[in-house]
């Protein structure tokens, strides 16, 4: 399987398991607090994460504690593959067929879900390297993702 997939899946099972509610309307928002034991007007006992999801203000400190060993993770992983044709090209090959490269031949939105930047991958052989490896097996193989 690939490693990038593994490390990613196993995040978001974690992130999903994370007690985060999403409210788009009052009522949602309603019953959003409610199953957290609270009312409409207890908003200075939860935190909004932006794009309508929030989490308990007692679980702030557990959250940003998840999402900074998660960037740890990924920084790890990439730092440990040490010439790019591992992590690093699973990470892009990924990438590349989620934001349908075969398609739009534009690079940004994969770099954007890596949170990366052309500058970066150009000054790290192993990122340039996994990138062009991955871009050249992808469109060889499209017809697969």
């Amino acid at each position: 399987m690939n490693s990038y997939r593994k490390l990613r899946d196993k995040q978001q099972k974690e992130m999903n398991a994370f007690p985060i509610g999403a409210a788009f309307s009052d009522k949602q928002f309603t019953e959003m607090m409610s199953g957290w034991g609270l009312t409409v007007d207890d908003t200075d006992k939860i935190c909004s994460l932006g794009a309508g999801c929030f989490i308990r203000r007692a679980d702030k400190d557990a959250f940003l504690e998840m999402a900074k060993r998660h960037t740890k993770e990924m920084q790890d992983a990439i730092a440990a593959d040490k010439t790019g044709d591992g992590f690093i090209y699973d990470m892009f090959i990924y990438e590349l067929a989620n934001h349908e490269y075969c398609i739009t031949y534009d690079l940004t939105d994969t770099l954007d879900a890596l949170n990366l930047t052309a500058e970066q991958i150009n000054a790290d052989k192993r990122l340039l390297h996994g990138l062009n490896k991955a871009v050249k097996a992808y469109l060889k193989n499209s017809d697969n993702y």
